[in-house]
């Protein structure tokens, strides 16, 4: 499998520190970063999930532990409206230029505000996909941040 994906080069192009893992994606998995998670040997909440959502009908990016849920509550507040809702598959797609189970926070098509769960961001270090199924990039939360432009807000139900 090929490491070079718009995710990957923009990591570059930031000089942020990371490395990529890989694993074997199934496809039809439902809840495809607990699989990840068990594929890798990582902790589940170590292993974010990146989450396209429309605020107010603008896009936006919601990247979340794996074992938690978003609470579009919190995620309308954390990027400033009043209501908040998953985006379509197909207009995520389009939006990123990444398909779904492989979307990624970095080196998107078209840039959309990215906020990380804040609560997530105390490990030493956290999984995230790299731009390809079954494709990882573990990174320090701060170098992810950094790299993504994103902040770190309240994200998730309790």
């Amino acid at each position: 499998m090929s490491k070079a994906t718009p995710a990957t080069r923009a990591l570059g192009q930031a000089k942020a520190a990371f490395r990529v893992l890989e694993y074997d994606y199934v496809a039809g998995q439902d809840k495809i970063g607990l699989h990840a998670a068990e594929a890798l040997g990582v902790d589940p909440g170590q292993v974010l999930k990146t989450l396209m959502v429309e605020v107010d009908g603008k896009p936006a990016c919601a990247v979340i532990p794996a074992d938690r849920s978003l609470s579009m509550k919190k995620v309308a507040a954390a990027f400033g409206g009043k209501s908040a809702q998953m985006m379509a598959p197909d207009k995520a797609e389009r939006l990123t230029g990444f398909h779904t189970g492989g979307i990624s926070p970095f080196g998107q098509k078209r840039r959309a505000p990215i906020a990380f769960e804040d609560s997530a961001l105390a490990a030493a270090e956290v999984v995230i996909n790299g731009g390809k199924r079954g494709l990882m990039v573990v990174l320090a939360p701060a170098e992810a941040l950094r790299a993504s432009g994103g902040a770190a807000r309240p994200l998730c139900t309790e």
